[in-house]
């Protein structure tokens, strides 16, 4: 077995393997490609109301790059954007009109989708597919001049601006002050999915002989991949470090922002650590500052590649926090990554976990064969990830910005042989009436701080019992402030415990789920 830290390839494969484990499996793909196409029939029905507009349902956003990741929370939903795109409308609509017309076909003769649409969204109509885990957003929008170029023989390196115009597409906007009155489809939103998508695609190439054509961004879905371009598992990177540092963060940086400026920063690095590496370093060089006549002041701008008019950064004028967290997180980003190449293999698998998350890190661990790194008690004989997904388990009550760490041991009295203290591993099968001693001493969150303790139990006898737990509950005066939690066994089962120090409101540590089998 070889140290995966010794040299920058061995690091490389770690980080490219992360990639591959915060991907959508082929499973997701596959359920989401199958919804894709009935969504897709349902709009384009021969003989309907849409029909005389040639309506094509094509993918967008992070479907589309290949950046699209797992939610940090398995219970959470995927995110799936697509474009209902028309070639024309009646001279008399508004974009309300043209809203309600793909909502109406959408729901025509077909009380599934009635049950299943969302409340309006400013842009999209939404079909919640809850218990497939995700959704589709669903953006009616008019082709750009009602004509766009031959995407099956152009290149985006040979586009020109005239270009780029026939492939945009005119979007609805509830917020727009027009929404309802503007009959002149140039007056409304502007937005090119189809170009940032083959932008994307050729700042991402590594293959310099090779020309990105426009036709392989707009697919009808694009194909299941495992192996994907350097750029792209950096940006899946990034937008996990993202997450696991802000959680639900409504003012956490937006993946539009990161992916824009990680690609310009990009410069063709065949490996990943490389890429990650200089992107960080270059992401501020790809953003200015311009003065605002609607704000009086010099503003942030980071421009679409593809779109003069539209500043992804334009809300960060009127909203103070989201300029702040973004830059919050590409410093500590920056040093994270940085660091990592000097870190021995036990303190990088512990970096790892705290700042892209204890399960994508060990499933990548043992996808590489370093089981050797990951501790014991994470490993237990009948451990499936499914377990994690149980109802009953309270998620974070609070930010998480993971900064520092902190790892649970643990020991109980053996009851069947006199009371003796035994160490727990992974191995250990505990007897039922015996007590149990947690411990998160091994941290380094400077004091003061609060702990939390989080004891999720499974199995028949708990559940027929009415004694599941799953609730986050702070700790009390035994131990060294908290960090000692004593328990007892009482269900057959396999459970689990976590502790979480939190400082002025945030989760600053959280350790792996500490497992217990009970026979």
């Amino acid at each position: 077995m070889y140290n995966p830290f010794n040299t920058t390839p061995k690091i490389n494969d770690l980080l490219d393997n992360i990639g591959q484990v915060l991907d959508i499996t082929q499973a997701q793909h596959e359920l989401v490609e199958s919804r894709y196409t009935a969504v897709a029939n349902q709009l384009s029905q021969e003989g309907s109301r849409l029909s005389l507009y040639k309506p094509v349902i094509l993918p967008q956003g992070s479907f589309l790059l290949g950046t699209m990741i797992r939610p940090v929370i398995e219970d959470d939903e995927l995110d799936v954007d697509l474009v209902c795109r028309l070639t024309g409308k009646k001279s008399e609509w508004v974009q309300k009109n043209l809203k309600e017309v793909v909502k109406d076909q959408l729901l025509f003769n077909n009380e599934d989708y009635k049950r299943m649409l969302d409340e309006e969204g400013n842009r999209c109509w939404t079909l919640i597919y809850s218990g497939d885990k995700f959704h589709l957003d669903i953006l009616p929008a008019l082709v750009g001049n009602n004509n766009h170029v031959n995407l099956s023989e152009r290149s985006f390196s040979n586009l020109d601006k005239s270009d780029l115009e026939n492939i945009s597409l005119r979007i609805t906007d509830r917020r727009e002050h027009n929404y309802t009155t503007e009959i002149n489809p140039n007056y409304w939103l502007k937005s090119n999915p189809f170009g940032y998508a083959a932008w994307f695609k050729e700042r991402s190439k590594i293959g310099y002989l090779r020309t990105v054509l426009l036709s392989e961004s707009v697919t009808p879905l694009p194909g299941y991949k495992k192996v994907k371009e350097p750029l792209v598992r950096v940006v899946q990177i990034l937008k996990r470090h993202r997450d696991i540092m802000f959680g639900g963060d409504e003012n956490k940086p937006i993946s539009i922002i990161i992916t824009t400026l990680a690609a310009k920063a990009y410069n063709k690095e065949e490996n990943v650590v490389d890429a990650l590496v200089n992107v960080l370093n270059n992401m501020h060089l790809q953003m200015k500052k311009v003065y605002s006549q609607k704000h009086y002041k010099e503003i942030w701008w980071i421009g679409n590649p593809v779109n003069d008019e539209e500043n992804f950064a334009d809300k960060w004028a009127d909203e103070a926090d989201k300029e702040d967290k973004f830059f919050e997180w590409l410093e500590k980003a920056k040093y994270d990554f940085a660091a990592l190449r000097n870190m021995d293999p036990n303190a990088a698998y512990r970096m790892l976990k705290n700042i892209l998350g204890t399960r994508t890190v060990n499933e990548a661990y043992r996808n590489l064969g370093y089981d050797e790194l990951i501790s014991e008690n994470l490993k237990p004989v009948n451990y499936s990830p499914q377990l994690l997904s149980a109802p009953h388990r309270q998620q974070p009550l609070w930010p998480l910005n993971t900064t520092y760490y902190c790892n649970i041991s643990a020991y109980y009295n053996d009851v069947t042989d006199g009371n003796k203290r035994k160490n727990i591993t992974a191995s250990t099968v505990l007897p039922k009436g015996c007590y149990l001693y947690f411990r998160a001493l091994d941290t380094n969150v400077p004091k003061p701080f609060e702990v939390y303790w989080q004891v999720v139990n499974n199995g028949e006898e708990a559940k027929n019992d009415n004694c599941l737990r799953g609730g986050i509950f702070k700790a009390q005066t035994l131990g060294s402030g908290g960090l000692i939690y004593k328990d007892c066994t009482r269900f057959s089962g396999l459970h689990w415990i976590e502790c979480f120090i939190v400082k002025n409101g945030v989760c600053v540590a959280r350790s792996s789920e500490f497992f217990v089998n009970i026979k």
